[in-house]
């Protein structure tokens, strides 16, 4: 079965094209032979040049939250300060506390981003040798200025900086190297739009001198072989062949577009398209306002307040764009679900096709 394309705009899964799903179905072949080595080879570079690092890039056969745990198991070790702001950059301390380590969560109110100043605060009064946060908070299509957090945590030369990027890799600037990030993963469904099913991680070579020294890492997570393991074009455990067939496809892809830069600058243009939209046009009128403030808004996730006293809820505007027009956006997600509704405009989706989009929901609204 097939649909068109450019109707689905979730927050994740993201819409695959046609050409990077077909890319799955080709043969078999010996995950430990010199093929799946040439695969990965090709693949090198271009995760590289996506995560702007000059470090390996780990594929796992696992969804981001595995990485999140990794990211725990060999980046903490006693105590983590978990920066939240939304139910995903959460999920990290949840991991974090069954993980056995000591938490100090500090929590924002929904739509705020963490600011430079109030990490150094926090990290300061914590008393923690690591710093959990996520880049783009899914949940509340806010972008935690990650840039600007870094030097903060650096200036503690023994505090690991751990970033959740799943929706922002991709998707918007994530210089991994050059901001000093010690460990950043991301999940394929997201601005990679490809199927779910991968998860793909860096690791600073500090991240892995400590990992060397914790003896709680388990065995699936542990880092020190998936380094070990990419160094000679290999994963440590059974690959997704299949998966890692459609990734070779999307870098391709990320190629031909021009880059990796290009890909974000697209992004950017979706977001600002849905900012006007919001702020001078349709929006406005119907009462629409974002969630978070101007200049701390996901290029990737934009999460929208309805009016307050308006007739439709977060899950009745998604299930009416459905029933009325065949497009598939997001409700709210957990304590924002009644009052907001979140668009995914990620992966291979374009300008054009937003406008389209932002005109069926104007029609939406109206009927209400």
């Amino acid at each position: 079965m097939t649909a068109p394309f450019g109707k689905f705009f979730l927050p994740g899964p993201t819409e695959v094209l046609p050409e990077v799903a077909q890319a799955q179905a080709q043969p078999m072949i010996g995950h430990r032979g010199a093929k799946t080595e040439a695969l990965l080879g090709r693949l090198e570079q271009p995760l590289k040049d996506a995560f702007r690092t000059a470090n390996p890039v780990y594929i796992a056969a696992t969804s981001a939250t595995g990485l999140m745990e990794a990211a725990i198991r060999n980046g903490v070790r006693k105590k983590v300060l978990c920066l939240v702001n939304g139910d995903f950059s959460g999920r990290f301390a949840k991991i974090a506390a069954a993980c056995g380590k000591e938490v100090v969560r500090e929590e924002i109110p929904l739509g705020q981003a963490f600011e430079a100043a109030q990490v150094r605060e926090l990290l300061e009064k914590s008393g923690a040798d690591a710093v959990t946060l996520a880049h783009s908070e899914t949940s509340a299509g806010v972008l935690n200025p990650v840039g600007e957090i870094a030097p903060v945590v650096q200036a503690r030369p023994d505090v690991m900086l751990l970033v959740d990027a799943v929706t922002s890799l991709a998707g918007s600037p994530v210089e991994t190297d050059k901001w000093g990030l010690d460990f950043v993963l991301t999940g394929s469904q997201k601005a990679l739009a490809l199927p779910p099913g991968l998860a793909l991680g860096v690791a600073s070579p500090r991240l892995l001198e400590r990992a060397k020294t914790l003896p709680d890492r388990g065995i699936y997570l542990d880092l020190i072989p998936y380094d070990e393991n990419i160094r000679k074009k290999q994963t440590p455990y059974t690959p997704a062949l299949s998966l890692i067939y459609a990734l070779e496809a999307q870098m391709n892809r990320i190629a031909a577009e021009g880059g990796i830069e290009r890909r974000w600058a697209r992004h950017n243009a979706m977001r600002e398209r849905v900012e006007r939209w919001v702020a001078k046009e349709a929006g406005a009128k119907l009462g629409l306002s974002y969630l978070p403030r101007e200049g701390r808004r996901s290029w990737t996730v934009s999460c929208l307040r309805l009016p307050e006293g308006g007739k439709l809820t977060g899950p009745q505007v998604a299930k009416a764009m459905d029933a009325k027009h065949g497009y598939t956006i997001g409700a709210g997600y957990g304590k924002l679900k009644e009052a907001t509704i979140r668009i995914g405009h990620m992966g291979d989706h374009t300008v054009a096709e937003v406008e389209k989009l932002l005109g069926a929901l104007e029609e939406v609204l109206k009927s209400a």
